[in-house]
Parts: C-alpha cells; sequence; structure tokens
C-alpha cells in the first residue's frame, strides 16, 4: 500500500542536520550531543502515563497476570531487550516479562522490517502465547502507525486484557486502541526518518521506568537495592554481597555462608539475618508476604541491622 507518512513527526526534516553530511565529526557530535536532550525532556512530559502503566501493569502482574512487549524493529527490539534483563535484575520468572518481535528471533539480528505490515500477525504471536485477559501488553510504534503492534493492541482490547500504547508522534497524528496512551515527543531525527536515533532512546527510557516501577511496586526491590537479585555469575555475588553488608551489616564471609544457605535468595539471607531464622523458616514468612521484603520484616516485627 502506498501511503505518504511524512507528515509524522518522526518522519519530518530536522532543520538543524539540513548540511549533516557537510559537518566535521566534531560538529557533528556536538549535534548530536545537543538533540540528545530531547528524550529526557519527552519522557518527563510523559510522566503521568508512565506512572499510570505502573499501577495498572503491576496490578495486573500482582494476580498472576503477564507482561507482553510487542513492536518490529529497533521498536521490538528494544522491548526484547528489556524484557531480557527483568530476570537477572529481578530474578522475576522469564515468563512474567515477555518481548514479542515481528519476525521472532532471527529478526534480533537480521532486518526483517516488511514484516510489521501484517496487521494479523501481531494477534497470531499474542495467541501462540497465550496472551489472555489477565495479562497487561505495552505495544511499541515509534511512528505510531505500525499495523503489527496495531493488530497486537487491537486484540489486547477485545480479551479486556490492559493495553498500553507507546509511541514518539501526538494523538493528533494517529490514534492507536488502548486504555493508556504514552506519547514522546522527541521531533524529527536528525537523520531523516531513523527512529533508532531520539524516539528509541526515548523509548527505552521508557521501558526501564516501566519494568523498574512494576518490579517495586512488587516488592522486588528495598529501598534502592535489587534484592531480588539473581546470583548467577561473580559480578552479581559481589553485587549480593555489598547487598547484604549494607543492609545487615554482614561482613563477605557472613554473607556467603547465609546466601549459600538461602540458596542464592538475598531477601532469604537478608530475614535470615534478621530475624535469626532457619531457611526454610525465612522462605515460609517471605511466601506469606508475597515476596515483599519490608512487608514480611514490617509485619513480624524484625529489622535490618544496617544502614538504610
Amino acid at each position: 500500500m502506498n501511503v505518504d507518512r511524512g507528515y509524522l513527526l518522526t518522519e519530518q526534516v530536522n532543520r538543524a542536520s539540513e548540511n549533516l553530511d557537510q559537518l566535521s565529526s566534531l560538529q557533528l557530535a556536538q549535534l548530536f550531543a545537543n538533540e540528545d536532550k530531547l528524550p529526557q525532556q519527552a519522557v518527563e512530559a510523559a510522566v503521568p502515563e508512565l506512572a499510570a502503566a505502573i499501577e495498572a501493569i503491576s496490578a495486573r502482574l500482582a494476580n498472576g497476570g503477564r507482561l507482553f512487549y510487542l513492536g518490529a524493529g529497533t521498536s521490538g527490539r528494544l522491548g526484547v531487550l528489556d524484557a531480557a534483563e527483568c530476570p537477572p535484575t529481578f530474578c522475576s520468572d522469564p515468563e512474567m516479562v515477555q518481548g514479542l518481535l515481528a519476525g521472532g528471533a532471527p529478526a534480533l539480528l537480521r532486518s526483517s522490517e516488511g514484516l510489521e505490515d501484517l496487521f494479523d500477525a501481531g494477534r497470531a504471536d499474542l495467541q501462540k502465547s497465550d496472551f489472555s485477559a489477565d495479562d497487561a501488553l505495552v505495544g511499541i510504534a515509534a511512528g505510531g502507525t505500525t499495523p503489527y503492534v496495531h493488530g497486537g493492541l487491537s486484540y489486547a482490547m477485545e480479551l479486556g486484557a490492559l493495553a498500553v500504547a507507546l509511541a514518539c508522534v501526538p494523538t493528533s497524528q494517529v490514534q492507536m486502541p488502548c486504555h493508556i496512551d504514552i506519547r514522546l515527543l522527541t521531533g524529527p531525527e536528525l537523520l531523516t526518518g531513523s527512529t533508532r536515533l531520539k524516539a528509541g532512546t526515548a523509548t527505552k527510557m521508557a521501558l526501564n521506568i516501566i519494568s523498574t516501577g512494576v518490579m517495586v511496586r512488587l516488592g522486588k526491590v528495598y529501598g534502592n537495592s535489587m534484592v531480588d537479585v539473581a546470583v548467577t555469575n561473580t559480578k552479581l555475588e559481589d553485587r549480593a554481597l555489598r547487598i547484604l553488608s549494607s543492609l545487615a551489616g554482614l561482613d563477605r564471609e557472613q554473607g556467603l555462608h547465609l546466601l549459600e544457605q538461602g540458596g542464592g535468595s538475598v531477601k532469604v539471607a537478608l530475614l535470615m539475618s534478621a530475624a535469626q531464622l532457619p531457611a526454610t523458616s525465612a522462605v515460609a514468612l517471605l511466601e506469606k508476604a508475597q515476596g515483599n521484603l519490608r512487608l514480611a520484616l514490617e509485619v513480624n516485627g524484625f529489622q535490618l541491622h544496617g544502614p538504610q
């Protein structure tokens, strides 16, 4: 279909870069540095919608639902990236946050941009993942017109699932089927139409906020410490030990001992330290508190003995 999308904000010409190919490397880098201040401003303008998404998504996940990111090209790859980073950061089940990309896994490494034009493919990919009314969907499309994303969002609306749209064009240019509409208005790109630039940067920032905010609401963070970190390598083991030192005043040998007894769980180790309980009892208290360390401590009258 021959459709002129030149009216879209993300496709318009940026007058600041009309002589981009004539700039020195220093001038080019400075121009990009100046323009890359705009994604932060765009994200800040969308704070109310981002907060609404965090609340609505976390409510779904707290009741056993899942979060899906759906997109094509850069937008889809950013969704897959954010989903992939949740298990090691928050020890979340890989099924809890999932990224669906038009073209599937091969499109992560090799461009399959033509697949974004298939409206029914968005619906089909969600159906393959057993997407249900209990789940939440964030449909990501920088230009807001991607049929693949519209198909997924429409399907979510039909099911009664939560539908969140994320785009970098104003609603006056493109309407998207959704309950929560997040618009990140970063303006025309320095390289006309290349939404992997400012639009991609703003999208990554927004996804960081959404996924981290949801995990905070689900009790996977204590203070600003990732107490649900998965101890899967030496770097993360070191981080876990520093968390145990900061929150419970444990030295590294004590921390390693409790981590080993607690099956590698920082939260279990912290509760064992605070309550002087064996791992099985600490696990039981955490389960009663739905995995929320702060709640488990407060309900049972325990305190961590380290700097808060």
